[in-house]
């Protein structure tokens, strides 16, 4: 009996006892048996039935469908750069973290006096490395890699949260909710989700003196916690805030604590953290430096901290290429010590443990602001870019904002 024909024999006999592991499985096996012929014939079926019994007994949000997408998107490791794109129509990815979606927003008026901002998506087809427009969706939060996201339909505060598969396009399945929802953010292993509940609108408008306002109403009433499962309306916690305006929850590194962020605070000031019930409690002793305001936080081993801006005028030092050319911290996470700075106005994603993608200023001090997303690297003035320049309209029109997740 030749090596394809036990490992199918194996994944036949599996296949009685458990859930089909997805199409092209068997082939991808077989493709990893092909190139390590050195192994024992035995191991190797051993083996295969072990990855079996993995891939179909874990209980993901995603209800552990094995992924079969292509590796260029969601398990690569280079860079994907469209410098000519903006907003990018092809995969934007560099490392670790890959361009999952991202949103335009916009201001709905609603009556005279009182308007909302509203966002529209643009969603990653990870088949295609492509990005879709979705206008389905007031809210988007991708998981872990790229296959699925938690949506919200287009009323906010919504009574439903919708697992999305982004091959697809189509929701898997629905988890009604007994609180309003607004906002969304999945665990760092992607098994969790952590949804926020408003009593209204977190990004509501009025109108003052003619000009529309940011309200920042006190509207969080809580958080739910969604399982690995998904199944349920998940345990709500009453968690009040003096904040107005949106102030979404979000896990730590560790996922054993969250972290309220927003709400339109100064950006000095640090994020409220909670434990899982909702009890107040002291930050993770490697994020008690961190800003809400800077997505990147803390590098994938956990030794560098990704902290706020450090404006630089001397073109010598901040690489040359324009003057007053931005320049961010890289700190110490238990300390708070300034370990060195990287180029970047805003440190949005890790790469990797040196490499990180940021918003760069792409115009000189006296021309209208631009930036474009590069790829930044811890000592030294080198960036690479990844797409093209974002024009910040002055007609109250919001450019395009990025969501970035782990592939």
């Amino acid at each position: 009996m030749n090596v394809e024909e036990l490992v199918r024999d194996s994944l036949r006999e599996l296949a009685v006892e458990e859930a089909s592991a997805g199409p092209g499985f068997a082939d991808r096996v077989l493709a990893v048996r092909r190139r390590r012929r050195t192994r024992r014939l035995v191991c190797v079926a051993a083996a295969t039935a072990a990855v079996v019994a993995v891939s179909v007994a874990v209980p993901m949000l995603n209800e552990g469908r094995d992924d079969v997408r292509p590796a260029t998107v969601t398990q690569g490791d280079g860079v994907s750069a469209h410098p000519g794109q903006s907003p990018p129509s092809d995969l934007i990815a560099a490392g670790r973290s890959a361009l999952a979606a991202y949103y335009t927003t916009r201001l709905v008026a609603k009556s005279e006096d009182e308007a909302t901002r509203e966002r529209t998506y643009w969603l990653l087809d990870p088949d295609t490395g492509k990005y879709k427009k979705d206008t389905r969706w007031s809210f988007v939060a991708v998981a872990p890699g790229l296959k699925t996201a938690a949506v919200l339909e287009r009323t906010l505060p919504a009574e439903r949260i919708g697992l999305l598969d982004l091959a697809t396009g189509e929701v898997e399945r629905w988890i009604p909710v007994a609180h309003g929802v607004a906002g969304l953010a999945f665990s760092s292993d992607g098994t969790e989700l952590v949804a926020t509940t408003y009593s209204e609108h977190p990004d509501s408008l009025d109108k003052s003196e003619g000009e529309w306002t940011a309200m920042h109403r006190v509207s969080r009433t809580g958080f739910l916690l969604l399982d690995q499962a998904g199944r349920g309306g998940g345990v709500w916690h009453r968690v009040t805030t003096s904040v107005g305006g949106r102030a979404d929850f979000a896990f730590t590194r560790d996922n054993k604590h969250l972290f309220a962020a927003g709400g339109g605070l100064s950006t000095l000031v640090r994020p409220t953290y909670y434990d899982l019930s909702g009890e107040e409690t002291a930050a993770p002793a490697n994020e008690k430096y961190l800003r809400w305001d800077v997505p990147a936080r803390l590098s994938p081993n956990g030794k560098l901290a990704a902290l706020g801006l450090a404006e630089v005028n001397d073109p010598a030092i901040a690489g040359g290429t324009l003057p007053g050319q931005s320049l961010s911290f890289i700190k110490d996470p238990l300390t708070g010590k300034e370990i060195t700075k990287v180029r970047g106005a805003e440190l949005l994603a890790w790469a990797d443990d040196q490499r990180l993608i940021a918003w760069e200023r792409a115009a000189g001090p006296s021309e209208p602001y631009k930036d474009r997303l590069v790829l930044v690297t811890i000592g030294s003035h080198k960036v690479v870019p990844l797409s093209g320049v974002r024009e910040h309209p002055e007609t109250g029109q919001e450019p395009w904002e990025p969501v970035f997740a782990e592939r």
